[in-house]
C-alpha cells in the first residue's frame, strides 16, 4: 500500500507504517467509492498531498495547521489557506494578509497562492485532506485526522526547532502531538472573520523570522 501513495519520498519513508494501517486503507476505499458514485471531491487527486510534495520532511521550518479544504470548485489546492491564482482570496486569508501587512509591511497581493511559502519550508497542512463539494467538514470522520495527527507526531519526533502556528481552538487541539521541549508553538485566534479581528496583532510572522534567525536559519520571505 505504502508504495502506491503518490507522495514525496522523505514523507513516504516517514509515514510508510501509516499507509499500511487499516484506517488509511479505509480512506482510500471511501474516496474511490464516493468518486464512483459521482460525487465531486476536492482537491483533485494529484493535489491531495500537495503540501507534502512541496515541502519535504527535512525542509519543514514552520507548520500552519488548517481544518479542511475549501469546498467550492477550483479553490482547494492541497495547501492550507491557499487558493490558486485567479480564484477569489478567501476571508481568512485576507485577514492573514492584513496581519502580515501590519506586522511586516507585507504588500497585499491580488491572489491567494501560497506555494512560495511552501517552497521555503512552510508546511501548509490541513487536518482533513479532502472534502465533498459544498459540504464543509464532510470528511472529518473518514480517518484523515488519524493520519494528520500521526504526521504532526512523527514530524515532532523526527525534527527539532520547528515553529508550529496554531490558529483557533481546532489547531490548538493539535498541541498534544507536539513536543514543546523541542519545538516552538505560537498560538492565536483563528484568522476567520467569525473570530472578529482577534487574529490581528498576533505578530506570528515577525516572531517566526526572529526565531529562525536566532537559530541560524534563513527567515521566510512572506511576500508573494
Amino acid at each position: 500500500m505504502g508504495k502506491k501513495v503518490d507522495i514525496e519520498s522523505s514523507w513516504n519513508e516517514l509515514l510508510k507504517e501509516e499507509f499500511e494501517k487499516d484506517y488509511f486503507t479505509g480512506i482510500v476505499s471511501f474516496l474511490k467509492t464516493e468518486k464512483a458514485a459521482g460525487k465531486s471531491i476536492y482537491p483533485a487527486g494529484p493535489l491531495i498531498f500537495n503540501a507534502f510534495n512541496t515541502t519535504p520532511v527535512n525542509e519543514v521550518k514552520v507548520v500552519v495547521i488548517g481544518q479542511d479544504p475549501y469546498h467550492n470548485p477550483g479553490e482547494a489546492m492541497g495547501l492550507s489557506f491557499s487558493v490558486p491564482q485567479g480564484v477569489r482570496v478567501p476571508p481568512s486569508l485576507k485577514n492573514i494578509y492584513k496581519e502580515l501587512n501590519r506586522d511586516l509591511g507585507f504588500v497585499i497581493p491580488v491572489h491567494g497562492d501560497l506555494t512560495s511559502w511552501a517552497k521555503q519550508g512552510v508546511f501548509l497542512l490541513n487536518a482533513m485532506l479532502t472534502v465533498e463539494h459544498k459540504k464543509a467538514g464532510s470528511h472529518k470522520k473518514i480517518g484523515w485526522q488519524d493520519f494528520t495527527n500521526a504526521v504532526i507526531s512523527k514530524l515532532s519526533e523526527e525534527r527539532n526547532g520547528i515553529i508550529f502556528m496554531l490558529w483557533g481552538n481546532f489547531a490548538k487541539g493539535k498541541k498534544e502531538f507536539i513536543d514543546t521541549d523541542k519545538h516552538h508553538v505560537l498560538e492565536a485566534f483563528h484568522p476567520s472573520p467569525l473570530a472578529g479581528n482577534r487574529f490581528q496583532g498576533c505578530g506570528h510572522f515577525s516572531k517566526t523570522n526572529e526565531i529562525l534567525a536566532a537559530n541560524g536559519q534563513k527567515p521566510i520571505n512572506w511576500n508573494l
